[in-house]
């Protein structure tokens, strides 16, 4: 770094002591209280929500850093197809950078990058999901969102005031039907499960079998509990 240099009015003026002068606030990271002077003071797991300048399509961030190292990253988007690659570059491109650099690398989406921002906010604020958990969070940890069949939980619900609802997508899978009661009114739904559809084909079931022993259904669906119609929600 080059050579501080002064205004004359600063270098006229006589040096007054420093009084007060107990560094940073401690914050609280991994079951410890840390006064984060450094990039590499910084340790913790969380989350972060980012969204793009047209707003037509978000990302959840999630990182796992270890000493301002960011070690692990899960890049989940929704809404637009451009982003889903632009989230497989950013999970290449995290692993290995302080949180400093990832916030200063281009991430090539505007809501990712915008997500790496509220994280880096949150994180050196000591805002983080693992600021109380001794030792801090496993690597691996930020899988446990995904669940057993490691997808994204994903609700994608349509409706119109002259048709109503139709419900498309739920945590447990893909809607298939949509069950009514005789006013009309949605009691429950079918779903298939498309993780373990796949898994079943990768083990070797023919898809219609993968595909019936993923289906399920959720609310009073059957006949005995009060449904009285079925609809295809993308197609009725």
């Amino acid at each position: 770094m080059a050579d501080l240099v002064y205004s004359r009015e600063v270098e006229n003026m006589c040096v007054v002591a420093q009084g007060p002068n107990h560094g940073p606030a401690p914050l609280p990271e991994e079951g410890l209280w840390i006064k984060a002077k450094d990039v590499k003071d910084i340790s913790g797991l969380t989350h972060g929500i980012g969204w793009c300048a047209p707003q037509q399509g978000a990302c959840k961030l999630t990182l796992n850093i270890k000493n301002g190292i960011i070690h692990e990253a899960l890049v989940e988007t929704i809404g637009c197809s451009g982003m889903t690659h632009s989230a497989a570059m950013a999970a290449e491109i995290l692993q290995g950078k302080t949180i400093l650099e990832a916030l200063n690398t281009d991430l090539v989406c505007d809501a990712i990058n915008t997500a790496m921002r509220e994280l880096f906010l949150q994180i050196v604020y000591g805002r983080s999901q693992s600021a109380f958990s001794e030792g801090g969070l496993t690597i691996g940890a930020g899988l446990e969102d995904l669940g057993k069949g490691t997808r994204s939980q994903v609700g994608t619900m349509y409706g119109t005031l002259a048709k109503g609802v139709r419900y498309l997508e739920m945590a447990e899978g893909y809607v298939t039907r949509m069950a009514l009661d005789a006013e009309g009114q949605v009691i429950g739904y079918e779903f298939v499960n498309l993780g373990k559809m796949t898994d079943f084909i990768k083990k070797g079931d023919d898809p219609s079998t993968a595909y019936e022993k993923s289906q399920g259904h959720y609310g009073r669906f059957t006949a005995e509990d009060g449904a009285v119609k079925y609809i295809d929600p993308r197609k009725e």
